[in-house]
């Protein structure tokens, strides 16, 4: 007996955390090569998606700035459907949680959501695999949400190696500001030199010696930032993910998190999320 299609499906669309980032160097292309340490949290946005009858792809809100030709959500439905030939459509309602330009990899899981959630929707039947090599097309980080594994990750982000790393607590400031990712790896102050590190070294080394290379480029260009970063480390060590601009501290309890943020102050945007090894959206799939 077949299984009647799916009219709609509520999605979540989870942050990630860089808990490491190295540059070690720039490619002719422009891109840089990176390695880094992807982990999920148990935040992010939520993608509502309803089966239409017909191909159109209507997306809800629109993000300011944002035409929907650029948003990643619908590139993602369009090109699924290019690459399917599927003549199914959906109304997708976005609930934005993630800041834009935060380096928590809002649009890249938007994206993923979408895939992997119309992939279901619409019957496909796509391997996990089809969909990564999709997703990087969209960009270098939708393929670790398409695969929803915490990562070690090579190249400009799509070499992927699934690991199991520490599940704290996080808090995560947000300093008001939008960081341009092209601007820090434009600026010609960016360590590109970092020696490569095999995952093993940076696993054994932990927490306590991660870094991210972009941070001083980014305290640099934006005093916001770097506000943020003096106020959030002088209480529980603090780093930036991604190009930022959000910074997060790893706290060992719900508890102890909890106490930080009482004390954040108001100029600051912030929340607490716990750190995943499995994104909310493949855990959400297989329910």
């Amino acid at each position: 007996m077949t299984t009647a299609p799916r009219q709609e499906l509520v999605l979540p669309a989870p942050a990630k955390l860089n808990r490491l980032l190295h540059i070690i160097g720039r490619r002719e292309d422009g891109y840089h090569e990176l390695q880094t340490l992807f982990q999920f949290l148990d935040h992010g946005d939520t993608l509502h998606l309803r089966l239409r009858d017909d191909a159109e792809i209507r997306l809800t809100p629109a993000l300011p700035g944002v035409p929907d030709s650029d948003n990643l959500i619908v590139r993602a439905a369009h090109m699924l459907q290019a690459e399917t030939g599927c003549r199914l459509g959906a109304d997708i309602h976005l609930t934005k949680r993630l800041p834009m330009g935060g380096g928590l990899g809002g649009g890249s899981s938007d994206a993923a959501t979408a895939l992997l959630g119309l992939d279901r929707l619409w019957q496909l039947g796509l391997s996990i695999d089809r969909l990564a090599t999709l997703g990087l097309r969209l960009g270098a980080d939708v393929p670790v949400f398409v695969r929803g594994r915490a990562a070690w990750a090579e190249g400009v982000g799509e070499r992927l190696t699934p690991v199991e790393l520490d599940t704290p607590w996080f808090v995560l400031l947000h300093p008001g500001i939008e960081v341009a990712t092209g601007a820090v790896f434009g600026a010609p102050e960016l360590t590109r030199d970092t020696p490569p590190i095999t995952m093993a070294r940076a696993l054994q080394g932990g927490a306590p010696s991660w870094r991210n290379d972009c941070e001083a480029t980014v305290r640099a260009l934006y005093s916001q930032v770097a506000d943020a970063l003096d106020w959030l480390g002088s209480r529980a060590p603090a780093m930036l993910t991604g190009t930022g601009a959000c910074i997060f501290a790893r706290l060992d309890s719900e508890a102890e998190a909890g106490r930080l943020m009482a004390e954040i102050p108001g100029r600051y945007t912030a929340f607490m999320a716990r750190g995943l090894n499995l994104s909310p959206l493949h855990a959400a799939l297989e329910r």
